[in-house]
């Protein structure tokens, strides 16, 4: 049991370094973040130093990623994920998938508007995205494009379109969405 554990926090470091790079966050920003110090965590990801309770936990929350996932700690054989919804602008995001990298999955409620703006604010990045709307009537712009969706509707797209979706109906819109940093794609499989 202790040579697992040894193996198990030998290779924190090198996974802190993975997700840091994966996210494309610098030492500096990482650093700001959590308020530790550079070097501090130069050597926690070169495995110089073993990270304690009081490192580990200021990274899970500037990562937003459970203690277990961040460490790569044996699965405990609970297969359910346990959502830890995040509210940001007003937008409630909960994770429904453990992994922070590859395809990450999302349920979002965007609440009801005053007024959806003319041209919405568009943005570009790596990775591929899949909405599929659970209720309420989802404007979504692409580029020069835009369509409005409503519950039952799906749409897939590469993120680096110019992108943006905001709430166009009088209640709460609430979106599956499926993201692949990498831009992986999504495979939806119908009956035989």
């Amino acid at each position: 049991m202790a040579d697992d554990l040894d193996v198990i926090l030998d290779a924190v470091g090198p996974r802190l370094r993975a997700i840091r790079k994966q996210r494309r966050s610098t030492l500096s920003e990482v650093a700001e973040l959590t308020g530790m110090s550079v070097s501090t965590l130069s050597r926690i990801e070169s495995g110089q130093r073993r990270p304690t309770l009081e490192v580990l936990l200021p990274l899970a929350q500037a990562y937003r990623m459970p203690l277990d996932d961040l460490v790569g700690a044996p699965a405990t054989g609970d297969p359910r994920i346990h959502p830890r919804p995040v509210t940001r602008k007003g937008v409630v995001w909960v994770p429904l998938s453990r992994d922070a990298g590859g395809l990450n999955a999302f349920e979002q409620v965007i609440p009801a508007q005053q007024s959806v703006p003319e041209k919405l604010d568009q943005q570009v990045h790596e990775g591929h995205e899949w909405i599929y709307v659970l209720s309420g009537t989802l404007r979504l712009a692409l580029a020069d494009k835009d369509f409005e969706m409503s519950a039952g509707e799906a749409a897939e797209f590469d993120t680096r379109t110019p992108h943006a979706i905001a709430n166009a109906g009088p209640r709460p819109l609430e979106l599956l969405i499926l993201f692949g940093q990498q831009g992986q794609r999504t495979h939806v499989r119908t009956g035989p």
